[in-house]
């Protein structure tokens, strides 16, 4: 049985993690993350889960117990948040490496200098390249149902990678929505029991983890996970069909809005979506054939579903909510490359937005599309900016 509640994105994390009920969570608070873990050592404390609770003195020794724990045959369970996720950089990706298939919940934030606490992207950019998956949620429903999803993900036997499950710092983590949560039996008959591959404790078959890998090995290993990412492509599309037919909420790969018969297509990531699909609205209402669309998976990244929805476009706008400082953003050249297996490049358009918590309007994303078609935008904008 579902039933609708109201909950914002912080405490919808939690709760998917109360219905799961991990074994180990270890965290350290900082906002805008730290309701997902006060909320869910509420539930630790009152007996509602059986998870062993950690409160670690730091981001990095949360995310080096998580993966110490994860190693060990327990499913494992964390969170963080710009500063702290860069503070575990240097676990991030040795628990790749590792193969452990925890799961940290990323409350998205900027990264600084100067410092700043509201939203982008820069703390989950930075860290793209360290071997996880990386789901992104649009609302607080996606926020929630991604938790759930996740598990499923990175535990898979062929697969056995961490997973983030990005949500946008106060958009959604503060914001409270409606949204339909899972009856908690079903969410644990979805997700499973843990099933570790290879445990530290299973002293039957005794196994070593972290070892010092020479070139002959750590080359070898380190395509392993790319093969193991190249997998996910069709676990993650197994395991949204299998949540839509519990649930009847359809996830895919990438999410598309108006792309059929649209001849210029946004593509943007987390709540900015919603934006991007009023803003897709009105553009319609005067005459334009726009769509847009999001990568729901940003690990793997999804090149060939890409490709596929952005076949035959006039024009291609890659709206980015973080600055790789001295290049474009960081996804405007991934999606650019997706694009080069098309008989025909569009145009690509890379706009910079929405860094620190500058707003993200409709008007804002309407002005840059109209530019574009009519033939007025530049290869990079920097929007809301006066430069």
């Amino acid at each position: 049985m579902e039933m609708d509640i109201a909950i914002n994105g912080d405490n919808a994390v939690a709760l998917a993690w109360k219905q799961i009920d991990p074994d180990v969570c270890a965290a350290y608070p900082i906002t805008p993350q730290t309701i997902i873990v006060e909320k869910f050592a509420e539930y630790v404390a009152n007996g509602e889960v059986t998870t062993e609770f950690v409160c670690v003195e730091s981001e990095h020794s949360a995310l080096t117990l998580c993966t110490a724990s994860e190693s060990a045959g327990a499913r494992t369970f964390t969170a963080t948040a710009s500063q702290g996720l860069a503070y575990m950089w240097e676990m991030l990706p040795i628990t790749a490496a590792m193969r452990t298939p925890l799961i940290m919940a990323v409350a998205n934030r900027a990264v600084s200098g100067p410092i700043n606490i509201n939203n982008d992207h820069g703390d989950a950019m930075s860290a793209r390249d360290c071997g996880w998956i990386m789901l992104f949620s649009e609302n607080v429903q996606q926020a929630y149902d991604m938790s759930i999803i996740a598990p499923r993900i990175a535990e898979h036997p062929d697969i056995q990678l961490p997973c983030m499950v990005n949500l946008d710092g106060f958009i959604l983590t503060h914001a409270i929505e409606r949204m339909t949560m899972v009856d908690t039996a079903d969410v644990r008959k979805f997700v499973g029991e843990f099933k570790p591959l290879y445990p530290l404790l299973d002293i039957k078959h005794p196994v070593s983890h972290g070892n010092m890998d020479g070139p002959d090995f750590y080359y070898p290993h380190k395509v392993q996970s790319a093969m193991a990412m190249e997998k996910a492509v069709e676990v993650c599309e197994q395991v949204f069909a299998e949540f839509k037919e519990l649930t009847g909420r359809e996830y895919h790969l990438i999410d598309e809005y108006r792309c059929d018969d649209a001849e210029y297509v946004a593509v943007v990531l987390g709540s900015s979506f919603g934006t991007m699909k009023a803003t897709v609205d009105e553009l319609r209402e005067a005459g334009i054939k726009a769509g847009c669309l999001m990568p729901r998976v940003f690990r793997p990244w999804p090149a060939d579903a890409l490709a596929k929805a952005l076949a035959g476009k006039k024009g291609v706008v890659v709206f980015d909510k973080h600055l790789s400082i001295g290049a474009y953003g960081p996804m405007f050249p991934e999606v650019a490359a997706a694009c080069t297996e098309l008989d025909k490049l569009p145009k690509m358009f890379n706009v910079i937005y929405g860094l620190g918590g500058a707003d993200a309007t409709v008007a804002g994303f309407k002005k840059v599309m109209t530019d574009v078609v009519n033939g007025d935008a530049p290869k990079i904008t920097y929007l809301g900016v006066k430069i």
